[in-house]
């Protein structure tokens, strides 16, 4: 579990230094960054020392290390489970598996409300409250189907971090009227960076084919 923090916080930090060398940045904005990152994951926030300061410039230096101390610190207090069924027929792994779906529900109620935006339902009409919840739940599906296909290609669990590099990858609909009335439509697909091409063919898929022009 510290682990998983760890690396989350981690991979922000990284993130926001790179923006700091990369241009000027304000030093408020940088701190709130900071603090934000470290109260989504605060099993692991002690581990980091951070210091945002502010140069000759008014821009912000960004400073970060780990405290090793903290480390044995949470190693020795973080405890260990205790788990009783009244099931006897399974491995100490299944038992484990089975509970951890209880974490997994939960993240799909979080997911519904925040990534999904399932509530709140802004329908009056039952139909259109119902239509939109088949909506939401198929795309949950897919998103569970996204995450399981992360994890057989061995990127990990996390897919956020997928959709967040394939959207990237540009959409574009081209739209040509003409003078005699008749509008020219043709869908274009950005070309694929090198890291996202990668996880293209880690998931399995491919972009779709560029269709000719279409009359309308």
């Amino acid at each position: 579990m510290h682990a998983r923090f760890e690396k989350r916080i981690e991979e922000g930090l990284l993130k926001i230094e790179a923006a700091c060398a990369k241009r000027k940045q304000n030093p408020l904005l940088i701190a709130q960054r900071v603090g934000r990152l470290l109260g989504r994951n605060t099993r692991a926030a002690g581990l980091f020392h951070v210091q945002v300061e502010v140069d000759s410039n008014g821009s912000a230096r960004f400073r970060w290390s780990k405290s090793e101390q903290w480390r044995d610190w949470a190693r020795l207090t973080e405890g260990c489970y205790l788990l009783r069924s009244n099931v006897i027929d399974w491995t100490p792994e299944e038992l484990w598996r089975a509970y951890i779906q209880l974490t997994e529900a939960e993240d799909a109620f979080r997911i519904q409300k925040s990534d999904l935006q399932i509530r709140p339902v802004w329908h009056q009409k039952p139909e259109r409250v119902q239509a939109h919840i088949l909506v939401c739940f198929l795309a949950y599906v897919l998103w569970k189907t996204l995450e399981a296909q992360c994890r057989q290609a061995g990127l990990g669990d996390e897919p956020r971090q997928v959709f967040r590099e394939l959207s990237e990858i540009a959409l574009v609909d081209v739209v040509l009227p003409t003078r005699n009335g008749i509008t020219l439509r043709k869908r274009c697909i950005g070309q694929p960076n090198q890291h996202q091409l990668v996880l293209l063919q880690h998931l399995g898929l491919k972009l779709p084919s560029i269709p000719e022009f279409a009359l309308m």
